[in-house]
């Protein structure tokens, strides 16, 4: 399970293949995960077309799908693998490796929106 926003993402890992043609796209997409040796290896499709991928504006589209790869290197330290082929986006696949660190004693908190806050900037 993965959470950002108000919204989740959920990993299967009951041994079901990823959809290769969801009847209802979704925002996260859907995702299926197995277990190669020490690394988790998720496939996703399923997205909602003409979406972003990134803050950037990198577009992600319905053709969309993504192998992440997680490989926990110490208990410190995950090591994140992504591969974006979107044929409808991109000419060719591309790969980021991303490292995480473990940050003790924390807690997740709730994302407020601030929408519609009367004490925003230029308001």
């Amino acid at each position: 399970m993965y959470g950002y926003n108000a919204m989740f993402r959920q990993i299967f890992t009951d041994g079901r293949p990823p959809l290769a043609n969801a009847e209802m796209p979704a925002f996260f997409g859907y995702s299926s995960g197995k277990w190669e040796g020490d690394t988790l290896v998720v496939e996703t499709s399923g997205f909602k077309d003409e979406q972003w991928l990134d803050r950037n504006g990198s577009p992600l589209t319905d053709a969309a799908k993504i192998t992440e790869r997680f490989r926990r290197v110490n208990y410190g330290k995950l090591e994140i693998e992504i591969t974006v082929n979107d044929p409808k986006a991109y000419k060719a696949p591309w790969t980021v490796k991303l490292n995480q660190s473990l940050v003790p004693n924390t807690e997740l908190t709730d994302y407020l929106c601030l929408e519609h806050s009367p004490n925003l900037i230029g308001k």
